[in-house]
């Protein structure tokens, strides 16, 4: 962006009373209104007090790695104190929210490999569920599973991907070399950009960056291509094999949405935050029945779950009945309805100013995780050790009995249910896609055939620079008009949710062709495909579906789109698709328009190198348009109609 495009997109910032009077969802818009009346702010009023926003933090100019700074760099002041200029400097800024989003998706993801590894061991006590996932991994690692127990070869794929996140003498990433396509492998390899492993990759990242040491924008960027392999192949791919081996693969089935979802008459329990261990104990602990008769006890018609972010879709997906409630970004709505008995969250995206809404209702809110303490709320879960996986069963049941006390102090009068609900399939996978198709080779043929002109995966975060909801609706509905197949995962996904795309009734607002597909298989036209992480399952089904038309991925009509990210696991998102010859789509640009060598490598070159760069229209609708024109030549390239 140029500085002028770049004050217009700063100006086009919506307000917080734009986004009560604009936002599709009526029960968001009765929630806004409900909380101003309250005297509560929400995300929205402090975003608006933060306008205008910092120019130098908007372009990626302010360097803070020393104290002899910060320093912004201008026109009149090119250079930094220590002589680094603008191209370093954005460089150094975005490798590092890069490492960020590396640690983020990688403690989470070591959490569940170590559950993974401790339920091998029996310390922990969780079935391995997903054995069909379990033994496909285990030959692609090359096991031999000949004699061995299903907790025998567990604890060896887990030994594999804990090495692959944390390996310190130089070696082969083996998630890597098992499962990356052949032709990525090989250029990605041409570039010296294969990763050693996740935590190695952070370390040199924060390293190159720190105080005098790497001032080549070209190399610092050839790391940030190494650190967004790391973050792809351990990060997201290591951490959702795990998730799929120990609790098992989604299961298909419909669930009711939004915040009419909530019932007065049952305790209520929300689940926030990205860590499925103790999420899912807490699920299972409260279907015992010594659980479920303290419930009646305390006058409740029975225990509900609702999700906030992605460990409710976790957990949703592999057990159902836990209701879509809320991103991040909407969660001080949801506690604000008064309906809700307890508040678990574990890790990232849980914004502190949910306590503010918390402290006004009876609400208690449970922190269980040591890397994210919440001031006020009640700390219990693992240590930083992760020394008491022992204890998750009685943890569990120690949650949701707080619940089941907190309950008869919930008070009538705060309570406020906006009556707005809506089914939705979730749980779609490639295992459950191709065996509903017959395999890849039907559904690539409707791909080669035209019936589906293409396949974005439309993710990402929440953000108040786009009017809250409305962007991710407006890309869907062009996509779908133009026969472009549409999955979804993540915060992104909530307002498709609740909005119908997830219900067969949605290909109304498809093309003839995508309709003619999915209307006899009774399928939706946006498949649902879970958490953030679960982009693992759109690559992999993009992977499938380019060997069987028997080309490299980066020739294909598919795209990531991403256009309300906000935060440094979308930098990695994005980059992951892009080191998978994809182009990635955004609505908010990346702090990166200081430097218009940083912002051109970010597009052009990365379109050179690997196939795919970063697209970045503010507009919803111009960018979806762009979309549209971008898979059509993909589709001209290779001959298709």
């Amino acid at each position: 962006m140029t500085p002028d495009e770049l004050r217009a997109h700063r100006a086009s910032f919506p307000t917080a009373e734009e986004v009560r009077e604009q936002t599709p969802d009526p029960a968001v818009r009765a929630m806004l209104g409900h909380m101003k009346d309250a005297g509560l702010s929400t995300i929205f009023d402090r975003f608006d007090s933060q306008k205008p926003h910092c120019g130098f933090g908007l372009s990626g100019v302010c360097c803070r790695v020393c104290h002899m700074g910060p320093c912004k760099i201008t026109e009149t002041r090119p250079r930094g104190t220590c002589g680094a200029d603008v191209d370093v400097i954005v460089a150094r800024n975005i490798l590092r929210w890069l490492a960020g989003a590396v640690a983020s998706h990688g403690a989470r993801g070591r959490e569940v490999i170590l559950a993974l590894k401790a339920a091998a061991e029996g310390s922990l006590d969780q079935p391995i569920r997903g054995l069909g996932k379990l033994q496909a991994t285990a030959k692609a690692f090359g096991l031999d599973a000949t004699g061995k127990s299903p907790q025998a070869l567990a604890g060896e794929v887990a030994a594999i991907l804990l090495e692959d996140l944390s390996r310190t003498v130089p070696g082969e990433h083996r998630t890597l070399a098992a499962m990356a396509p052949p032709e990525r492998r090989a250029r990605w390899a041409a570039l010296d950009i294969l990763p050693i492993g996740g935590y190695h990759e952070v370390y040199e990242a924060l390293h190159r960056t720190g105080v005098g040491t790497d001032s080549d924008w070209r190399n610092l960027m050839t790391q940030f291509l190494r650190t967004g392999l790391a973050f792809t192949w351990s990060s997201v791919v290591g951490s959702a094999v795990a998730m799929d081996i120990l609790y098992g693969l989604p299961k298909r089935s419909r669930v009711a949405t939004n915040f009419g979802s909530l019932e007065e008459t049952t305790v209520n329990i929300a689940l926030h935050g990205h860590s499925p261990v103790l999420a899912t104990a807490i699920v299972e602990a409260a279907d015992e029945e010594p659980i479920r008769q303290l419930a009646r006890q305390a006058g409740a018609a029975g225990i509900k779950f609702y999700g906030i972010c992605c460990t409710g879709l976790s957990a949703l997906y592999r057990h159902g009945e836990v209701h879509p409630l809320a991103n991040a970004v909407a969660a001080e709505l949801a506690l604000g309805t008064g309906a809700l008995d307890l508040w678990v969250t574990d890790v990232q995206d849980v914004y502190p100013g949910i306590m503010d809404v918390a402290r006004c209702f009876h609400t208690i809110v449970v922190s269980t995780n040591d890397s994210n303490r919440l001031p006020g709320a009640v700390a219990m879960g693992f240590d930083h050790r992760h020394g008491n996986f022992g204890e998750v069963r009685e943890q569990a049941r120690r949650i949701v009995r707080m619940a089941i006390d907190n309950h008869p102090r919930r008070r009538a009068g705060n309570v406020h249910i906006p009556q707005v609900s809506i089914d939705a399939e979730i749980g779609f996978s490639t295992e459950n896609v191709f065996e509903t198709f017959g395999g890849a080779a039907p559904l690539y043929a409707h791909l080669k055939a035209g019936r589906i002109k293409g396949i974005v995966n439309l993710v990402g975060c929440n953000n108040p620079k786009v009017l809250f909801e409305k962007g991710i609706a407006e890309v869907a509905d062009i996509l779908l008009a133009n026969d472009i197949l549409v999955l979804t995962n993540g915060c992104a996904s909530f307002p498709l949710l609740k909005q119908g795309y997830c219900l067969p009734a949605a290909l109304a607002r498809t093309g003839p062709g995508l309709r003619g597909i999915l209307a006899p298989l009774d399928l939706p036209p946006v498949w649902h495909m879970g958490e953030c992480l679960d982009n693992a399952r759109a690559s992999a089904l993009f992977r499938a579906l380019a060997d069987a038309a028997g080309e490299p991925i980066p020739r294909m009509p598919f795209a990531f789109s991403s256009p309300e990210w906000s935060n440094e696991k979308g930098v990695g998102a994005a980059l992951s698709f892009r080191l998978m010859g994809l182009d990635s789509y955004h609505c908010v640009p990346a702090p990166v328009s200081g430097s218009d060598t940083i912002s051109r490598f970010l597009d052009q070159g990365t379109r050179e190198l690997l196939g795919g760069g970063m697209v970045v229209v503010p507009e919803p609708a111009k960018l979806a348009a762009r979309i549209v024109e971008d898979l059509t030549l993909r589709r001209s390239r290779l001959g298709w109609v």
